[in-house]
């Protein structure tokens, strides 16, 4: 190998313990963030089944902040998906990261007859993106339904800041 291809190979072999490190993270954050999703949805179910409207949080938010429009319901709303929304995005190309990274090893170790380097490589490979794409999917599905509830209580909101006596 030519030293820029030696020099580049060395240089991604440090990114594999950070990449493994954010996916880890970010699969913990998916579990939290889904036990905080299904507690959410159980209280809904329950409201519901009461026939009581869910706590509106954007009613609530509009009553702490001075001058809030609908403008900035619209900025509270992007800053609650926000999180859920790069992780949905970024945790598979960081699971790609963390599959190509020690696709190089095991393919040497292919060429070399080492069976054990290529299983052990392939492992992690494996491993990490399948928790990666894990941690996409629970995000996502939260992100797609949120978004769902937000909008509804912003319209709900929409509907009764509109004044009662309009002339049209």
């Amino acid at each position: 190998m030519s030293f820029i291809e030696l020099s580049l190979y060395e240089v991604t072999k440090y990114f594999l313990t950070p990449v493994l490190l954010l996916i880890i993270a970010m699969f913990i954050y998916a579990f939290f963030i889904l036990g905080g999703f299904l507690m959410e949805l159980g209280q809904r179910a329950l409201a519901n089944s009461k026939q009581q409207a869910y706590p509106n949080r954007l009613d609530d938010y509009r009553r702490q902040t001075e001058n809030c429009g609908i403008e900035d319901l619209e900025l509270f709303i992007l800053k609650q998906l926000e999180p859920l929304r790069i992780i949905s995005r970024a945790a598979p190309m960081l699971g790609l990261v963390a599959t190509m990274i020690p696709m190089g090893p095991a393919l040497l170790s292919l060429t070399e007859g080492n069976s054990h380097n290529v299983s052990e490589n392939l492992v992690v490979a494996f491993s990490a993106v399948i928790t990666a794409l894990l941690a996409a999917a629970i995000t996502f599905v939260v992100l797609t339904v949120r978004r769902r509830w937000l909008l509804s209580e912003l319209r709900a909101c929409q509907l009764t800041s509109v004044p009662e006596n309009l002339d049209v």
